[in-house]
């Protein structure tokens, strides 16, 4: 029987999704569990297998899935587990693809949210025929996928490639990671939500974002305003931008990528913050790399982006 299907999931704090994936990258089916309801991972992964088997049934059978891929926080290449990851119910070094390989009785293989969408970008989407690109995923925090001659750079350990925690500002925010002054702290959702505050708290100036609570105040808030002309808000994402820009800056002086591709939901903010991480990328370049790497934007479609990427890990396999 030929395997001309594989499965992909995306592993999330609160939720997990799953699909199955054509070579094509048509999700044919897809499922959800929430990863917070199962303290015990043992539990999770029969709940994930329980939602796998019905949709690999009615697609002709195990014998037709090449392989699943996982993208999961902290998820190591090389060695299958998810280890140390402060944000899943389950603490320590989980061997995850062993036990779902086990479970399910195909090849698995797993790596970081970042570096899946990176894959997926390469094999279905923007980054298609490119051999040197920086994904750069733009969320809750800022993640990133570094493709030099086609290879995703994992280094020595699986870990290579965490541009969120590069410092742009030493001593700075106090991070997730227990750092100060990561990227992740200034150009993600949450960064731009902690930046709108500081500045409404040093500044009388007028803003729409004022009339909104300030515990409740997200970056989706900050771009309705840049979107309404509001000049606080606009400023917010010049500040993010500059920030983003002079860090990609520093990238391009270590791969040389033809391009740089953003995923995310604070990426939809478009041009209101690449247009000024671009000016501020080259205003900081080594001038032998100006105006050589290209801002794209993902091609994966929203709903199914998570499946797609982890799914291009399995057709490796």
């Amino acid at each position: 029987m030929e395997q001309n299907l594989v499965l992909g999931m995306d592993i999330g704090g609160t939720n997990s999704v799953f699909g199955l994936v054509d070579a094509r990258g048509s999700v044919l089916s897809r499922g959800a569990v929430k990863t917070s309801q199962y303290p015990q991972v043992e539990d999770y992964v029969q709940a994930v297998c329980a939602g796998i088997r019905p949709m690999v049934e009615a697609a002709g059978g195990m014998g037709r899935i090449k392989g699943f891929g996982i993208g999961a926080p902290n998820g190591n290449f090389y060695t299958g587990r998810i280890e140390l990851a402060p944000n899943l119910p389950w603490k320590g070094i989980i061997p995850l693809a062993e036990m779902f390989g086990r479970e399910l009785g195909v090849p698995v293989a797993l790596t970081n949210d970042a570096n899946a969408a990176a894959i997926g970008e390469m094999t279905y989407g923007a980054a298609r025929g490119m051999k040197d690109f920086v994904m750069i995923t733009l969320g809750t925090g800022v993640g990133s996928g570094i493709v030099i001659g086609g290879q995703l750079v994992y280094g020595h350990d699986g870990f290579a490639g965490e541009l969120g925690h590069i410092t742009v500002q030493p001593g700075g925010r106090l991070c997730g990671c227990g750092r100060r002054g990561c990227l992740e702290t200034y150009c993600s959702a949450t960064g731009v939500a902690r930046t709108a505050h500081e500045l409404l708290e040093q500044t009388p100036e007028e803003s729409a974002l004022r009339r909104l609570s300030p515990e409740e105040l997200t970056s989706k808030d900050v771009y309705d305003a840049a979107v309404g002309g509001d000049a606080l808000a606009l400023r917010i994402f010049e500040q993010t931008g500059n920030i983003l820009g002079r860090a990609l800056a520093d990238c391009m002086a270590f791969c040389s990528p033809e391009a740089f591709v953003f995923f995310g939901g604070l990426a939809k903010a478009g041009e209101l913050l690449l247009g000024p991480a671009r000016k501020a990328m080259e205003e900081n370049l080594f001038p032998v790399y100006r105006g050589k790497a290209r801002f794209l934007l993902s091609a994966m479609p929203d709903a199914d982006a998570a499946i797609l990427g982890a799914s291009a890990l399995a057709w490796e396999l």
